[in-house]
């Protein structure tokens, strides 16, 4: 069966002042593999500066690569044209109130999405929205709050709302779910289960909370200075790591 996401010999670096008048080169990542099938969840952990950001950012198409090749759904990505492929992969931030506009309502926040990436017309968009907003537990009455009147756990599902609406075959969380009290947190990752259950949806999640990754992640990918240091199903990288680092991080865990 072939992968909704393949990453392929992946690579980042940046330049950087060195002395008065030189410049080095910053390996962020090298030669980084792994995939990615509908309806699963990998998991991609390491401590700061390991590349987990710059990953994201690559696969969003926030910063290009220097060498190697995203595979969407069978299809290279050119990031270039990266705004076609809103339909497929979608992004979550770590905070997320703070990428909601203040001043903007939550309905005229998705109705801009829709009216960016689709062809629906008023009607059609004014469905959409009301139908994502039952999936995510929120009411139609939303729709008219601004961001500041809902809870924390509530923003989380209007960022859910925002990047469910246009139907996408990969969600990537970065860090979104760290900063919300366990209780939050247990709810939001049983909508997300939930989700992916009814809808094939396939989740690439970035975070260090290792027993949030053996609830809900079926392969566990280490980074380790911008390299890929463990590589497995998450039980067999919990049981079996292949690296000093990789033990030295779950024992941490389980301390």
């Amino acid at each position: 069966m072939t992968a909704l996401l393949e990453v392929r010999n992946l690579s980042k670096s940046y330049k950087t002042a060195k002395g008065i008048f030189g410049r080095q080169s910053i390996h962020a990542l090298t030669d980084i593999n792994f995939s990615l099938h509908a309806g699963k969840t990998l998991a991609i952990v390491g401590e700061t500066g390991s590349g987990k950001s710059t990953l994201a950012k690559l696969l969003v198409g926030i910063e290009k690569p220097d060498t190697g090749d995203i595979v969407l759904a069978g299809e290279k990505v050119k990031i270039s044209h990266f705004r076609q492929y809103n339909h497929v992969i979608r992004f979550i931030f770590q905070d997320a109130e703070r990428t909601l506009n203040p001043h903007q309502k939550i309905g005229q926040m998705l109705d801009d999405v829709l009216r960016f990436s689709t062809i629906f017309n008023l009607e059609q968009r004014q469905q959409k929205i009301q139908t994502t907003l039952k999936q995510l537990g929120l009411l139609d009455e939303h729709a008219e709050y601004y961001p500041h009147m809902f809870s924390g756990g509530q923003i989380q599902r209007v960022a859910l709302a925002r990047a469910l609406i246009l139907d996408p075959k990969l969600l990537i969380l970065d860090e979104a779910l760290t900063a919300l009290d366990p209780s939050l947190r247990a709810q939001i990752v049983n909508l997300l289960l939930e989700l992916q259950q009814t809808t094939g949806l396939a989740y690439l999640l970035i975070t260090n909370h290792l027993r949030l990754i053996r609830h809900i992640a079926d392969d566990l990918l280490v980074l380790h200075q911008g390299k890929v240091v463990d590589y497995a199903d998450t039980m067999t990288v919990f049981n079996q790591p292949q690296s000093d680092y990789s033990r030295r991080l779950i024992s941490s865990t389980q301390a």
